[in-house]
């Protein structure tokens, strides 16, 4: 689903003491089936920026086209619950937010509160822990059983068996350890190649967003600071610094190469250990890297 933002603007508690303008005249678009990632620092708007793809928020001043649904400021939508359909978002510790008494029921709540009948549900279930990696055997245990990183995968689980179009990412790995970082996040990743979804993803780490994303949103006070690929935008590193990002490792290394030792390596997503190996084959005298 393409998703455009169209002079948008977002205040929380206008007309009060308390009034914040969170989001300022944002105009962007995403591709359907693209993979972006929107990264800033802490209060740049990032998560009130996702809170309107699926009608959470709405917004003050501006347009949203999300698919064929519309969100335009002053207008109440009649469709926003066939768009909190179309778009699956896991928020930050999702985990959090189990409550029924098996990993089943679990999964096949939203299904179920939109009307899919249990045919079909059953057949979300079994698509839904396959994709997350969940043994069948633990649909009938309570979640409140399971560790913490199965817990998060039961309610990633229940996310996917709505089958979003759109899958919006709260910075999904907060709380990991490096090794379960990846693994969720190269689950994410396999899904939207396999699904063809629209995925954003809200993080942190310039790490994912460089390895993970095919497009960048940066965020800085409510405005759309920079937008492009990851090579692009991670490339300017006095641009990162102004508003308090740092430059992914990878990167520092490819800029340390060329300046160190005027070796240019091209990144095709390798990661530091094999980018060293190619810097070290090259000094040594050996061929350019295919």
């Amino acid at each position: 689903m393409h998703i455009s933002f169209d002079h948008v603007s977002y205040i929380y508690q206008p007309n009060s003491p308390f009034e914040h303008r969170a989001l300022e005249d944002l105009t962007f678009s995403i591709e359907s089936g693209s993979f972006v990632a929107v990264i800033g620092h802490t209060g740049s708007g990032k998560s009130t920026l996702i809170q309107h793809l699926n009608g959470l928020l709405q917004p003050t001043e501006g347009v949203i086209h999300i698919g064929d649904y519309t969100l335009k400021a002053g207008e109440k939508n009649k469709h926003l619950r066939e768009l909190r359909e179309k778009v699956g978002v896991v928020f930050q510790y999702p985990e959090h937010q189990l409550f029924e008494e098996t990993v089943a029921k679990d999964i096949a709540f939203g299904p179920q509160n939109f009307g899919v009948d249990q045919k079909e549900i059953d057949r979300r279930i079994n698509e839904a822990v396959k994709a997350t990696k969940l043994p069948e055997a633990l649909l009938d245990r309570s979640p409140f059983d399971l560790s913490g990183g199965q817990m998060r995968r039961v309610a990633i689980s229940g996310v996917l068996a709505m089958e979003p179009k759109v899958l919006v990412l709260d910075e999904p790995t907060a709380g990991l350890d490096p090794s379960g970082q990846k693994q969720i996040m190269d689950m994410f990743y396999d899904l939207h190649k396999e699904k063809e979804l629209t995925t954003v993803l809200v993080t942190h780490s310039m790490e994912d967003a460089l390895s993970y994303a095919d497009y960048i949103l940066i965020m800085n006070h409510g405005k759309l600071y920079r937008e492009g690929t990851p090579l692009e935008l991670f490339q300017q590193e006095d641009v990162l610094e102004a508003v308090q990002l740092d430059v992914p490792e990878v990167i520092a290394f490819l800029t340390k190469a060329k300046k160190e030792y005027g070796i240019n390596l091209e990144y095709k997503g390798q990661s530091l250990a094999e980018l060293a190996k190619e810097l070290a084959h090259q000094l040594r005298g050996g061929s350019d890297h295919e």
